[in-house]
């Protein structure tokens, strides 16, 4: 009776914490996506931590694919096709077409551009978040796996953390919130940066 009682005790457990349903997860990461694409723009805080690109501390500006991120070490604008990096230390732009593993090495957001096709998914969840697994099925694709946590009242990702070949990359976000955002965010504008000199790799 009690090994009965021990095991019912534990389905239930396994149901409340893990859910694999396809349906689900794709319900969960379009409404993330929602809210992430809202028409407005969205900005947040983040931290990044990465096998690859080191540390860094920063904020994001979002608007459709188009973002503008800035740290302490660099500034980056994207406005959907261009990219520009500007970097504090040698007063130096580059000018980019940025690849898919690019931008999503820099934009913590840009999974939800991914995630919609070409992906294996699967989902946990606990009483405050939802934990998504996303694993490539090509084995070419650059980026192979994807873990995102989303939190279940507002459907906002607080953590993002994604595998380029064996090199993890995490990000954790925090001040998530709407805000309404001009196109003329997501360009450079050489006029804040006169003296800068622009490098053209496209």
């Amino acid at each position: 009776m009690k090994t009965k009682t021990f095991v019912i005790a534990l389905l239930a457990l396994f149901a409340h914490f893990t859910t694999s349903n396809a349906q689900d997860v794709r319900s969960v990461l379009d409404k993330c996506a929602a809210a992430v694409s809202v028409k407005e723009g969205v900005s947040a805080s983040f931290r990044m931590e990465s096998a690859q690109y080191g540390k860094a501390n920063g904020t994001i500006k979002v608007k459709g694919r188009k973002f503008h991120a800035s740290t302490a070490v660099a500034s980056m604008w994207f406005d959907g096709k261009t990219q520009w990096t500007y970097l504090n230390s040698n007063n130096e732009v580059s000018v980019t077409t940025p690849t898919e593993a690019q931008l999503q090495a820099i934009n913590p957001y840009n999974f939800i551009n991914l995630y919609k096709s070409g992906f294996k998914s699967s989902m946990t969840t606990n009483a405050s978040s939802y934990h998504v697994h996303l694993t490539a099925e090509n084995a070419s694709r650059k980026i192979q796996e994807l873990f995102i946590t989303i939190d279940k009242k507002t459907f906002s990702p607080s953590e993002v953390k994604l595998r380029q070949g064996s090199k993890w990359t995490t990000f954790f976000i925090t001040d998530f919130k709407t805000v309404k955002l001009a196109d003329t965010e997501f360009t450079f504008k050489s006029k804040d940066f006169p003296t800068a000199e622009v490098i053209d790799l496209r």
